[in-house]
């Protein structure tokens, strides 16, 4: 059973009922399909957001949900001043991630600096490096390295 690829004359008149059920609040056993990466570009999904997406960060994805909690909702130089002074591991990657969404939301889809915060922001355990620490009498323990992808998104206040 395949997905039928329209054609762009297609969903631009098909956009309000394709927006209406995206967008729409959904059990997770009711979710629509997915959108191509071609439809959304098309209907114009995500031209309102700055994202960036950052996979296999060697750090737990414990440790920076505690910093994501501190900047979630907040205006971008507040999020910039609270990374700046928090004593956090991951406060210097969340930096650098700020910095790139922020350029994201300005060069890609010309947002407004002054009016953007951090809309979302969530970290996922990602896979665990495994290794063996040697202990006495022959036996060994084992070690965690744990990694985590960290997603950030900025948009535009109303």
């Amino acid at each position: 059973m395949e997905k039928r690829v329209k054609s762009k004359d297609e969903l631009l008149k098909e956009k309000e009922q394709i927006l209406e059920v995206y967008n729409a609040e959904h059990r997770k056993s009711n979710k629509p399909a997915l959108l191509t990466k071609k439809e959304k570009k098309i209907l114009g999904i995500g031209k309102d957001e700055g994202k960036v997406v950052l996979k296999y960060t060697r750090i737990s994805s414990r440790k920076v949900k505690i910093v994501l909690d501190l900047i979630k909702g907040k205006a971008i130089d507040e999020a910039y001043g609270i990374l700046r002074y928090t004593q956090k591991a991951a406060c210097e990657v969340l930096n650098k991630m700020l910095k790139s969404a922020e350029a994201n939301a300005l060069n890609n889809n010309g947002l407004n600096r002054d009016d953007l915060y951090v809309a979302e922001a969530f970290a996922t355990q990602g896979p665990t490096l495994k290794r063996i620490m040697p202990r006495a009498q022959g036996r060994a323990n084992r070690i965690r390295k744990r990694t985590s992808h960290i997603t950030l998104i900025l948009k535009e206040r109303k």
